[in-house]
């Protein structure tokens, strides 16, 4: 058991880190998974209780984005049906292997996202879609399996890339591409994770309470602050987010620690 600090400690953590999450269509790891390690949780319970509580983030964002009406079926099959089958065998995959070189390179490429969007002035400011045909769908749906691999290994960040493949390969602007993130990554991408992690790893069920709580009231605050500003604001926001991560993930691996409590 923890004591009345350490739950607000947890609580103030998950409502930071989701909000920024749902407001930049990723990134709640940021925060929220180190801080879990650094309390004394070992990586892999550390890692499954994380994934458990970023499914309520999913579900308060969803509170809000499904007032916007901004899902079409066929793209929100595309993404179950292409990115499920990833999370499930990245969650398999990711208990078992080396974290040190992937987490580098995906720190890296995380960055890389941020400047990217910072480069890329009108990036996702419009919605203009593209890439559906057949051939389009094959080679986003592809790319979704990987992300949904990456989701369900090395959870924190990934959701960034989700929200930019759908913005640079099907032409999404920022304030769909962070709906169909934070409602299909969000509650049924992380709650595949979160389900295929419980069963082959230990959780800290005492820590959630706190966990999910912050998770669903950020998520739904960022998600109203996402809707309320728009584009321009949300693009801001992922940029610092990505670049924020990005050197979270390095500087982590490089010189992280777990102390126990």
């Amino acid at each position: 058991m923890i004591d009345t600090a350490e739950q607000l400690i947890l609580l103030s953590v998950a409502l930071f880190a989701n909000a920024l999450s749902a407001m930049a269509g990723g990134g709640a790891g940021l925060l929220q998974l180190p801080a879990l390690i650094f309390l004394g949780l070992p990586f892999s319970i550390a890692l499954a209780t994380h994934k458990i509580a970023t499914v309520a983030l999913g579900a308060g964002a969803t509170l809000k984005h499904s007032r916007e009406r901004h899902l079409q079926l066929n793209f929100a099959l595309l993404m179950l049906g292409c990115g499920l089958p990833g999370v499930i065998l990245g969650a398999r995959v990711i208990l078992d292997i080396p974290e040190y070189t992937a987490k580098i390179s995906l720190g890296i490429l995380t960055i890389g996202l941020g400047i990217y969007s910072y480069l890329k002035k009108q990036l996702g400011q419009n919605y203009r879609p593209q890439q559906r045909n057949i051939r389009g769908y094959i080679g986003g749906g592809l790319g979704l399996f990987l992300l949904g691999f990456f989701n369900g290994s090395l959870t924190s960040g990934t959701g960034l890339f989700v929200t930019m493949w759908l913005i640079a390969w099907f032409g999404f602007d920022y304030k769909r591409a962070t709906a169909y993130t934070m409602i299909l990554v969000g509650l049924f991408w992380n709650g595949t994770g979160a389900l295929t992690l419980a069963m082959l790893a230990e959780v800290q069920w005492d820590w959630l309470p706190m966990l999910l709580l912050g998770s669903i009231v950020g998520g739904y605050w960022g998600a109203h602050i996402a809707v309320k500003y728009g584009n321009p604001f949300i693009k801001r926001v992922f940029e610092a987010i990505t670049v924020l991560v990005g050197l979270s993930l390095i500087l982590h691996t490089l010189f992280g620690a777990t102390p126990t409590l």
